[in-house]
């Protein structure tokens, strides 16, 4: 059973009329629960890759299905739908919203897309933000957090809405190396807490030996899978700890 699926996927875009292939014929298949990670030099495809699993593109040939879903033949709004229902992301650079407390930033998927009642909003943001030991931090304001705590909250902004899958964009690009660590153990712990897999677009080393799959990429296509585990279950992940 895969979560994520890919078949001879491409994606070609128009640079002055000239076709530029940055996916060619790509195929792989993600299973639920899993912590994988797509590697490679810029403009290998793996930026590429995740916009189109994330569906803020769609591919120009090939299948891409995700949690049962067709995703290459959705439209716009379907795919927005989609997203917010399915699908949560972490950036390398944060993107929380600067105005807004640690509280506010969280709560705000649960209003722009899910509109949760209120009440059940503050259990789940105090949920999350419990889990991802923020909840203290609640009433701060991004400028007033260091960066390892920033991308704390914006795993618990991702994982707010209880999606199956969350996508991370080089989440560990702008930390250091203690912080990218904990970091890293914290989304391994979410995973196992809520079930969710992970999947990243990443040059780190660190994110790497961590993951369970490695996709290579290199020139649109993917070159080496050479490492491919099956996540462990809870129970596996207990005795190890």
């Amino acid at each position: 059973m895969s979560l994520i699926r890919a078949t001879d996927l491409t994606k070609t875009y128009a640079n002055g009329g000239t076709p530029i292939d940055a996916l060619r014929g790509v195929s792989f298949a993600i299973p639920p629960r899993a912590f994988a990670c797509f590697v490679g030099p810029s403009g290998s495809g793996k930026s590429t890759l995740l916009n189109l699993v994330g569906c803020l593109d769609r591919p120009s040939a090939g299948s891409l299905h995700v949690a049962d879903t067709d995703v290459g033949a959705l439209d716009r709004h379907a795919a927005a739908v989609f997203r917010g229902r399915t699908l949560g992301f972490v950036f390398q650079d944060f993107n929380l919203i600067p105005v807004l407390t640690v509280f506010e930033n969280v709560e705000y998927p649960l209003l722009l897309v899910q509109r949760w009642p209120a009440a059940e909003r503050r259990k789940r943001v105090a949920e999350v933000l419990e889990a991802v030991g923020m909840l203290d931090q609640a009433g701060k304001r991004p400028d007033q957090l260091s960066g390892g705590q920033k991308q704390r909250v914006a795993v618990a902004r991702a994982l707010v809405v209880k999606p199956r899958l969350v996508l991370a964009d080089e989440p560990t690009a702008n930390l250091d190396t203690a912080t990218a660590t904990l970091v890293i153990d914290l989304m391994k712990h979410m995973r196992d807490t809520f079930d969710t897999t992970f999947v990243f677009s990443t040059h780190d080393p660190r994110v790497v030996s961590e993951a369970e799959q490695v996709f290579a990429l290199r020139d649109g296509q993917i070159v080496d899978d050479g490492r491919s585990n099956a996540p462990a279950t809870k129970e596996d992940s207990h005795v190890r700890s």
